[in-house]
């Protein structure tokens, strides 16, 4: 008995803890980077006491975070950034998605792991793995090996990006275009270029977000690959929201005058989502991943961010 009182004593002190780091993350004092550092620390310390709704409320508060910052933009820059990341878009999603199909065969990973992996990198990260898992019908193993990659992959771009982009002096323009194509996860993109700045913030958000769009069309291919019948395929709605936020930013003062703080909010709001990713990786999800699939997600990752950064560097 003394035990088991014990035992709800401690659950109740992690549960303490995590919140007041919860609250935390909401303050200045915390950066993006920050936030995902010390999520991590806290799963491998005292292990995440709510895990059960930590991917439903992560995502909501992505939704919430990327719909908030478009009442920072105005629509003329939006339209002419979504434009000048098109082609670079289409050509990095079909490459990274023929490189992941070669790198399947080579490395003899389990087929659909190999695939989420790959989609995750081309398009936008778990989302597009949440999109597109249940089309093909994967298993939690396959989704959870998928998603684990992808998280560290990330983990690592979000403090390796911005060192990369003050050591080449990138513009503002140039780092948020090089995230939004490089960077798997539309966290860890924000998060990055919030880290660079503003501009870079507002061009990453855009391109990132025209990126995603292409869940739909790669959800119908991927059912048609994997001859799946009958499934429903997950559209990203709250760019919809993105986008109108951006028009009522544009044309009417009202949203104007309160954008700055919405803007704020969602600031706050992704630095708490990605605190959540982090301590959501803890030393189980790490050990499951295995050295092939980290090796697969490895490889896409630096054959489309190096050349896309060669590219933005001396062609832009």
């Amino acid at each position: 008995m003394r035990y088991k009182h014990m035992l709800n004593k401690k659950i109740s002190i992690r549960e303490i803890i995590f919140t007041l780091l919860l609250i935390l993350c909401l303050t200045p004092i915390i950066s993006a980077p920050l936030a995902l550092l010390l999520g991590i620390i806290v799963a491998q310390w005292i292990g995440h006491p709510f895990l059960a709704v930590n991917h439903r409320v992560t995502q909501m508060l992505l939704q919430f975070s990327v719909v908030g910052l478009g009442f920072g933009m105005h629509i003329d820059s939006a339209i002419q950034t979504g434009k000048d990341g098109f082609l670079l878009t289409v050509i990095s999603i079909i490459g990274t998605l023929l490189l992941g199909y070669a790198l399947a065969k080579l490395l003899r990973l389990e087929k659909m792991t190999a695939y989420l992996i790959t989609v995750g990198t081309a398009i936008c990260g778990g989302s597009a793995i949440a999109a597109v898992s249940p089309t093909v019908k994967a298993n939690e193993k396959q989704i959870s090996v998928a998603l684990g990659t992808i998280f560290i992959l990330n983990a690592v771009a979000l403090f390796v990006f911005p060192v990369i982009g003050t050591v080449l002096d990138l513009s503002q323009t140039q780092f948020g275009l090089w995230c939004a194509v490089a960077i798997q996860d539309t966290s860890s993109v924000i998060g990055a270029a919030s880290k660079y700045g503003i501009e870079a913030l507002q061009v990453a958000t855009t391109v990132k977000l025209t990126r995603a769009l292409w869940i739909i069309p790669i959800s119908l291919l991927s059912a048609l690959a994997f001859k799946t019948k009958g499934t429903r395929i997950k559209i990203p709605y709250f760019i919809g929201l993105f986008i109108l936020a951006i028009i009522l930013n544009s044309y009417i003062p009202f949203f104007r005058g309160v954008g700055i703080y919405v803007v704020q909010i969602a600031k706050a709001g992704l630095t708490l989502t990605l605190f959540l990713i982090g301590s959501s990786l803890s030393r189980d999800v790490l050990l499951s991943v295995g050295y092939k699939a980290i090796l697969q997600g490895l490889v896409l990752w630096l054959s489309l961010a190096v050349p896309v950064l060669l590219y933005i560097y001396f062609c832009l």
